[in-house]
């Protein structure tokens, strides 16, 4: 007989749970755990455990999101924006429940055993624990879900195949901004490779970053490091972030020591120093053969003169090389300078719901592509 089963700590997990999460690393202990000790405020985690009589055979993993004016919009310096908040607040504020990871671009909601449920049913049972745990959320807190969302999914993906469930359901497709993914030539031993690789235009445009760069001191932090260091990462991610304008979170000052912390080797914190002050970072997270960027800070009032993120990306590029990944993610924020260093954009969607009513959902059709507009940007072609 198959059933569901609600874990509230990752010690809690069944010991096999590992087994389904061995191809995603988003999904494994290790990184739940660091997860855990540094969620953002206004998030926190259940797991789904699926099971054939006594076996998991399926694993999933939900956030609770409660939404907050000053969590979401960044900037309300103007009486259009502060009025359009007000507006969105009425549908979007309140908690939110996700099936996948929130804070990071992809699937790395769930996995399951193919051979002992099919797709159908799977999704099926995630369901059910999706309504246990908003009648959970509900009893302990006396707080309604509003919206419910499975998110990132690449086109081919077979989920696409469950029209019926999602029609059940009532979740409908909205389409956000591509991830940007570059997958690396095999042939590449080492950035030379990559720097012959690029056009003379490109190849101009690389050899001039790099001479900016000359005065800073880059190198991988030890965790004992990332915590003599925690504020000045904080400040610098805060600024980043802030720039975004629209964000539904802020992490806290100790994620990225706990992260390093359970992750270890399969953690880089990157930071830049200019005459031992730090003045950027970027950080990485080794999920198999995929090589996934993470979050990054950097000082804006130094980054033209240093070229700081440009020669980001051209460093995660000389770690995937050197390191022989396939592909590395670079997500879905400034695309058309990841374009120009061999990225490609690959459309995704998500499916979402308002649990309110067939009007709210119209309405927040329209808000989602306000908060996450399709923006028109040049696709570049830095190779040969």
């Amino acid at each position: 007989m198959k059933h569901i089963k609600i874990y509230f700590k990752v010690n809690d997990l069944p010991d096999s749970w590992n087994e389904l999460a061995v191809n995603d690393i988003f999904l494994r202990t290790t990184f739940l755990k660091g997860l855990e000790y540094s969620y953002p405020e206004n998030i926190s985690a259940y797991y789904v455990g699926l099971f054939k009589d006594e076996k998991l055979i399926g694993i999933a993993v939900l956030q609770r999101v409660k939404m907050y004016l000053e969590s979401i919009f960044r900037d309300n310096s103007t009486w259009i924006k502060q009025q359009t908040t007000a507006l969105i607040s009425k549908i979007v504020k309140g908690n939110i429940l996700v099936l996948g990871n929130l804070m990071h671009t992809g699937q790395h909601g769930f996995n399951f055993n193919s051979e002992a449920l099919n797709y159908s049913e799977f999704l099926e049972l995630v369901y059910q624990g999706i309504d246990e745990v908003s009648n959970q959320i509900k009893m302990e807190f006396g707080k309604t879900i509003r919206i419910i969302t499975f998110k990132d999914y690449f086109l081919d993906d077979e989920i696409h195949n469950q029209t019926e469930f999602f029609k059940s359901k009532k979740l409908y497709q909205v389409q956000v901004q591509p991830n940007m993914v570059f997958n690396l030539n095999p042939d590449w031993n080492n950035t030379e490779d990559y720097k012959i690789a690029l056009n003379k235009k490109y190849r101009k445009r690389y050899t001039t970053a790099l001479k900016k760069k000359r005065s800073i001191i880059s190198k991988p932090l030890t965790l004992e490091e990332i915590k003599v260091y925690e504020e000045t990462v904080f400040k610098l991610y805060k600024s980043v972030s802030d720039n975004a304008g629209v964000n539904s979170f802020v992490l806290p000052k100790r994620h990225f020591y706990e992260l390093k912390k359970a992750l270890g080797n399969q953690f880089i914190l990157n930071g830049y120093f200019l005459n031992e002050e730090l003045l950027g970072f970027f950080t990485l997270i080794e999920n198999k053969t995929i090589l996934e960027t993470y979050f990054l800070g950097y000082n804006s009032k130094l980054n033209h003169k240093h070229q700081i993120y440009l020669n980001m990306l051209y460093d995660m590029i000389d770690y995937g090389v050197t390191s022989s990944f396939k592909s590395i993610v670079f997500a879905r924020t400034a695309m058309e300078i990841k374009s120009s260093v061999g990225a490609k954009p690959n459309p995704m969607v998500l499916y979402v719901k308002h649990t309110n009513s067939f009007f709210a959902n119209k309405i927040l059709k329209l808000i989602l592509k306000y908060l996450n507009p399709l923006k028109p940007w040049q696709e570049r072609n830095p190779f040969k």
